[in-house]
């Protein structure tokens, strides 16, 4: 004989929030993950550092343009320059923002609700975007103020910041892309660190080399493509097509053509996308 037990459930009778929501909070506690908030104090020792050290190029730059009236880094090759930290930020937390779902495997818990595979890798792409658009975006805009509370001679670079601005979206979005893609690979926090700045360091120490073979060997031409295997110098490369600033490549070598750069860094984003949609495809089937 069946019997029916009253265990305490209750019918939620509260707001139906939607998909909308869901996705935006899976973004928001992502984003949080990415600097350690909610998380233990040493979870905050890495991103806070790096963006520490981000900063400290335009504190100099601001007592440069005080003292002497000189300004420092430019605002078009920031992400050049700086390309290391970002780099090690990218490797450092794309990990902790795929790794746990994968590695406690409570993927089928996001999808169980109304939340689909696409939403879930937007939101994820959506939150280290932004929090590598952060850390090169906030650093610009303190130089930025710095240089109108100076009043340096002359106008103001409000276009070279904006067109920064700008690409430091394009570039926060490239990265973001492939460092989770590269990191989702694996559950495993410390294997996802090693292949992002694995791939990173192979793609800047080889860029020089190639260009530098293919160059001294008279393809001239060809060279200049080398320069779009690191997405630095490829968001660069478009920088100086739409903007007119000047290349930031090692002793100002010349790229490709503009169109060819944006249509390269619109095809990697693309890639970049795709594999990691492929990647939770893959996951959450199992």
């Amino acid at each position: 004989m069946s019997e029916i037990y009253d265990i305490g459930y209750r019918h939620y009778d509260g707001p139906r929030l939607g998909r909308a929501y869901a996705t935006r909070a899976l973004a928001v506690h992502s984003l949080r993950g990415v600097f350690g908030i909610g998380r233990p104090a040493r979870s905050k020792i890495v991103p806070f550092a790096l963006a520490a050290i981000m900063i400290m190029p335009s504190i100099v730059g601001i007592a440069m343009m005080a003292l002497v009236k000189q300004r420092g880094i430019p605002y078009s090759g920031f992400a050049v320059v700086m390309q290391a930290v970002v780099a090690i930020f990218l490797a450092a937390q794309a990990p902790t923002v795929v790794a746990p779902d994968l590695r406690y495997r409570v993927l089928p818990l996001y999808l169980s609700r109304p939340v689909s595979i696409t939403e879930y890798v937007g939101a994820k792409v959506a939150a280290m975007t932004v929090a590598v658009f952060a850390l090169i975006a906030v650093p610009l805009t303190v130089t930025y103020l710095g240089e109108l509370i100076v009043d340096m001679p002359g106008p103001p670079a409000t276009g070279e910041y904006l067109g920064a601005v700008l690409m430091a979206f394009l570039l926060a979005l490239l990265l973001a892309a492939f460092g989770l893609a590269l990191a989702s690979f694996t559950p495993r926090r410390g294997l996802g660190v090693a292949s992002v700045i694995t791939v990173y360091l192979l793609s800047s120490a080889s860029v020089p080399i190639i260009y530098g073979t293919l160059y001294s060997s008279g393809n001239e031409s060809a060279a200049a493509w080398a320069w779009l295997a690191n997405p630095f110098w490829l968001v660069d490369s478009v920088q100086h097509w739409l903007f007119g600033t000047t290349p930031h490549s090692i002793e100002g070598a010349a790229y490709p053509s503009g169109p060819a750069s944006a249509a390269v860094l619109v095809l990697l984003i693309a890639a970049g996308l795709a594999a990691l949609a492929l990647r939770y495809r893959k996951a959450a089937a199992r």
